[in-house]
C-alpha cells in the first residue's frame, strides 16, 4: 500500500465559483484502536458537502475531507477490532461517533448527543481514496448491489426515512415533497410503496419528470399549491421561505418535517393562517444507528430506484458546483478509481 492518497479538502470556504475545494496528497491515515481502515470505491455526494465548502456550515477544523456517504472495504483493522473483517464491504455514514453517556443516547436519541462527531465535518470523510471509521458505526453492505446504487442510502436514504417518520403520516395519507433531490426521491418511493399519495413541489422540471415516473401522484413548481390537502409534508430544499408555503398547504392536523442540517431564514409566520388547527412544524436533526439498520435493511429487501449521475473522482469539485446550479437530478456519486 502506498504512503499517501489523493484527497479533496475545504481549504477556503465560499461559492463554488471561487473554488473552495482543492486536490491535494494526504497520508494514509492508520486506524486507532477501535478502528477500521476502509478503501474507499465511491463516495456519494450530500448537500450538507456543498454547505460545508461554501460556508453555510462552519468548519469544524481546517482543510476537512468532505464525504459521509461512502460504499468501500476493511483493508486494515486497529487494535481490539472484531468486526467487520478485512474484505467486508462497508459503509461509512454521518454519524461517526457518539458519548453513549449523555441522557440523550441512554433514551436512544443518540442523533441529539451533544458530543458526537460527524464524518466529514469533525473527521475526514470520503472524499478520499482511504477513510477510517469506528467499528461499531459502519455498516455491512450486501455484495450483491451496485456501489453506485448504494452508497446515496447511506444519508439521503437514512435521513429521508427518519424525516417521513417525523412526518407523522397516517396510512393512505397525502404526502408533499418539497424539493426532490438525493433524499426526496428515494423517500417519495417508501411513502408510496406504503401507499401514500406523493405530490411532489420542486422548481427542476426533470426532478417533475423523474417525480413522474417514480409514480408520485403530482409534480409541480415548488411555490404551487398541491392538487388537495396534505396530511404530511416534508422540506427537503434548504429554503426557509418555502416553510410557511408548505405549512399553507397542510390540512388540519397535519405536520411539516424539515429535513436538513442548513435552512435560511423562516420569514414570519402567522398563527392563524400557518399554524392553527394544530398543524405541527418540527425539524430533523441527522439519524441514530437504528434508523440507519432499519432503513438500510427495507431499501436491500425491497430495493428502491435510486438515480445517480456518476462522477469521476477528479471531478468533484465539478459535482458540487453541479448541486450547487441544480443540475443534478437524483444523486451524484463519485468514483474512484481501481
Amino acid at each position: 500500500m502506498a504512503e499517501t492518497m489523493t484527497a479533496w479538502v475545504v481549504r477556503r470556504p465560499g461559492p463554488m465559483s471561487s473554488g473552495p475545494l482543492e486536490r491535494v496528497r494526504l497520508p494514509i491515515p492508520a486506524p486507532a484502536p477501535g478502528e477500521v481502515l476502509v478503501e474507499v470505491e465511491v463516495c456519494a455526494v450530500c448537500r450538507t458537502d456543498l454547505h460545508l465548502a461554501e460556508g453555510d456550515l462552519p468548519p469544524r477544523r481546517p482543510d476537512t475531507v468532505p464525504g459521509h456517504e461512502v460504499v468501500g472495504r476493511v483493508v486494515a483493522q486497529g487494535a481490539g477490532v472484531r468486526r467487520p473483517a478485512t474484505g467486508t464491504r462497508v459503509g461509512v455514514a454521518w454519524l461517526h461517533s457518539t458519548c453513549g453517556e449523555c441522557r440523550y443516547c441512554l433514551r436512544g436519541s443518540e442523533n441529539l448527543c451533544p458530543n458526537a462527531s460527524h464524518t466529514g465535518w469533525d473527521v475526514n470523510g470520503g472524499y478520499a481514496q482511504y477513510v477510517t471509521a469506528l467499528e461499531d458505526y459502519v455498516y455491512e453492505l450486501p455484495e450483491d448491489l451496485p456501489a453506485e446504487r448504494l452508497a446515496p442510502l447511506l444519508c439521503a436514504g437514512i435521513i429521508g426515512y427518519r424525516a417521513l417518520a417525523r412526518a407523522d403520516l397516517p396510512p393512505g395519507g397525502r404526502l408533499g415533497v418539497y424539493g426532490f433531490g438525493a433524499s426526496a426521491h428515494l423517500v417519495a418511493q417508501v411513502a408510496i410503496a406504503q401507499g401514500a399519495a406523493v405530490h411532489v413541489l420542486t422548481r427542476s422540471r426533470r426532478a417533475q419528470d423523474l417525480a413522474l415516473e417514480l409514480g408520485a401522484a403530482s409534480a409541480g413548481g415548488a411555490y404551487d399549491a398541491p392538487p388537495e390537502p396534505l396530511d404530511a409534508a416534508i422540506l427537503f430544499a434548504p429554503v426557509g421561505d418555502l416553510v410557511p408555503v408548505a405549512l399553507k398547504a397542510l390540512d388540519m392536523g397535519g405536520t411539516l418535517a424539515v429535513a436538513g442540517i442548513h435552512l435560511t431564514d423562516i420569514p414570519s409566520l402567522t398563527y392563524e393562517e400557518d399554524l392553527f388547527y394544530e398543524r405541527t412544524l418540527r425539524s430533523v436533526t441527522a439519524n441514530t444507528r437504528e434508523d440507519g439498520h432499519a432503513f438500510l435493511k427495507l431499501a436491500t429487501r425491497h430495493p428502491l430506484r435510486v438515480t445517480t449521475v456518476p462522477y469521476d473522482f477528479d471531478r468533484a469539485d465539478q459535482a458540487l458546483a453541479d448541486l450547487a446550479a441544480d443540475r443534478v437530478t437524483g444523486a451524484a456519486v463519485l468514483r474512484l478509481p481501481g
